[in-house]
């Protein structure tokens, strides 16, 4: 399992992790603003209680509090450095951090959503699944989950086309050649990357009566999966 190693790899960064970040992921604010709109696919009251896995530090988490400043928020990662970052960031938020990774049991629900940005590719298929089934049973009927993350290209050529695209990107955005070489060794030891159409059907599989992708920009994607409001 690669989770436990990215955390240490994460923790080292967790400073300046949030402005990296910034230069890192091309259209930011178009995809962490697609994560919080996929929100408004939960059926049936409002979201009350939100499950943040991956949660770094709280980026995901503060502009879900901007839109539903309401709710009450649990943060899981497997760095506690960074899950300090997202205590400062969240300050007067009622938040509640779990120190662990992914792979593990999931906190007591029920919640009305599931989200993560960015840290789910780091799981090897197989152990994709089994969260993706965990996270349905821990959802109210009606609640969403919203996985946005990196992708892999439907084809080898494809991939590479991604990689290419996003570092041309990243320079444009001003980051620099050493940025990139580290993000570069980070993908290549952390990351897991599977395709849409297989994390869809996976979502299928786990029992989501509603899964789409509702936002796809290259290897950015925001994947929804709604439960049924009679499971």
């Amino acid at each position: 399992m690669s989770v436990p190693h990215a955390s240490r790899t994460f923790s080292a960064h967790a400073a300046e992790y949030t402005a990296l970040r910034r230069r890192l992921v091309p259209q930011f604010d178009l995809f962490y603003g697609a994560a919080c709109a996929a929100l408004d696919c939960r059926r049936g009251g409002p979201v009350a209680r939100v499950l943040d896995l991956g949660a770094g530090t709280g980026l995901l988490t503060a502009a879900v509090a901007q839109r539903h400043p309401q709710a009450s928020f649990e943060l899981l990662d497997g760095s506690a450095e960074m899950l300090a970052e997202a205590g400062e960031r969240l300050a007067g938020r009622s938040t509640r951090t779990h120190v662990q990774d992914m792979a593990q049991a999931l906190p007591d629900g029920p919640f009305d959503a599931v989200v993560s940005a960015l840290a789910i590719h780091h799981l090897d298929d197989g152990d994709k699944r089994v969260l993706f089934g965990r996270v349905h049973g821990i959802l109210r009927p009606g609640g969403v989950f919203v996985n946005a993350d990196e992708v892999l290209g439907p084809t080898p050529e494809m991939a590479q086309h991604y990689v290419e695209t996003w570092a041309r990107m990243c320079r444009e955005l001003g980051a620099t050649e050493a940025e990139l070489s580290e993000a570069l060794e980070r993908r290549r030891r952390h990351d897991r990357c599977a395709d849409v159409e297989a994390q869809l059907a996976w979502l299928r599989d786990a029992g989501f009566e509603t899964a789409d992708v509702i936002y796809k920009y290259w290897e950015l994607a925001v994947l929804v999966g709604v439960r049924g409001s009679g499971a």
